[in-house]
């Protein structure tokens, strides 16, 4: 690995002195406030979080949100990658695309909530919204990926031929991994937010986004707090390790390529 790379890595790892500076500003400003139902402590959200960890409907709830979100992101990301496919080799399918895909990009999360519960149920809900917010974040860094390949290595698979699938394996993955990594990354924060505000305004029973809901109508800023800290935490996991796994891929498409 080249210093630039490691210098690059560093750059995106969150300091522990930070967050424990943080932390301590934090918990000033509310011990400051005096207030805890304007904002509450870290103390009492630690407290807060031990307690919800301790119930068999906290972990029920994060199970369900991260089967929720993730079938709507990886139905995206499939779904993404092929068209995109298609829409390459294809000038009538990019065009067919072209309409849904700015229109999704345009309208608001909230209003697409709003309409898609219309029609799906509120169980159902986070699978949807997740997949819209992520398709068009796939299909369009795919489809970039695959438009700025390099034309002599086309060509050269045409010269001699190359079979569909090595073409896939040896020049297509190489050139639009980049793009997919970048397209991923993005979209995993994106459907993260946009699945719990689904839930939060559909609010299925026994959810992430229900207990998020009741905590608001209670003032129950500490629970509030916890539920937000969880989501923050899954939210960081499900995306370093989706990341991470396709890092690992690449360096294993390598490795092969070495052989």
């Amino acid at each position: 690995m080249t210093s630039t790379t490691q210098k690059n890595k560093n750059k995106g790892k969150i300091k522990i002195w930070a967050v424990a500076v943080w932390l301590v500003i934090w918990q000033a400003v509310s011990m400051w406030i005096g207030q805890e139902i304007l904002l509450v402590s870290p103390v009492t959200v630690l407290s807060a979080l031990v307690k919800l960890a301790a119930k068999s409907e906290f972990w029920l709830s994060i199970a369900s949100l991260l089967l929720r979100i993730m079938g709507g992101f990886l139905l995206a990301v499939v779904t993404g990658t092929g068209l995109a496919a298609l829409a390459a080799v294809s000038r009538r399918v990019r065009e067919f695309l072209e309409p849904f895909i700015v229109t999704v990009k345009s309208i608001p999360v909230a209003s697409f909530v709003i309409l898609v519960l219309i029609w799906v149920s509120s169980r159902n809900l986070s699978v949807v919204i997740s997949f819209l917010m992520v398709f068009p974040i796939i299909y369009t860094n795919v489809l970039d990926g695959i438009s700025h390949m390099d034309v002599q290595l086309k060509e050269m698979a045409d010269v001699f031929q190359i079979p569909a699938m090595q073409r896939v394996r040896w020049i297509y993955l190489s050139q639009i991994m980049p793009f997919f990594r970048t397209g991923c990354s993005l979209g995993l924060g994106l459907c993260w937010k946009a699945g719990v505000a689904a839930e939060v305004i559909g609010i299925p029973q026994n959810s992430i986004g229900e207990n998020l809901y009741n905590a608001k109508i209670y003032l129950d800023t500490a629970e509030l707090f916890a539920w937000t800290i969880v989501i923050i935490c899954i939210s960081v996991f499900f995306e370093k390790g989706f990341l991470k796994l396709i890092d690992v891929l690449v360096k294993y498409l390598n490795s092969m390529d070495k052989r």
